[in-house]
């Protein structure tokens, strides 16, 4: 699956999301069938097992937004998140 939620970037997976995640948790990332995914994450399966694919293009251009902070996965490692 290829589930992407950024702002400033295209392209980040779940996978990588889950892996920052993971890696400041300190817990193991296991990698799920999209058919398996309702059954190990509950109704946010639906969510996991979908390809998201998403992008800021139309709203930096519509609102002339240049984002210049840290990536996601930059503020997941940076632990902003916990």
């Amino acid at each position: 699956s290829a589930v992407a939620c950024t702002t400033a970037e295209s392209g980040v997976t779940g996978k990588d999301i889950a892996t920052a995640i993971a890696a400041q948790l300190g817990v193991e990332v296991k990698s799920v069938a999209p058919e398996q995914a309702i059954d190990h994450f509950g109704f946010l399966g639906v969510v996991f097992s979908m390809d998201l694919p998403t992008a800021s293009d139309r709203t930096r251009q519509l609102l002339g937004w240049h984002p210049t902070g840290p990536t996601l996965i930059e503020d997941i490692v940076a632990g902003y998140y916990r």
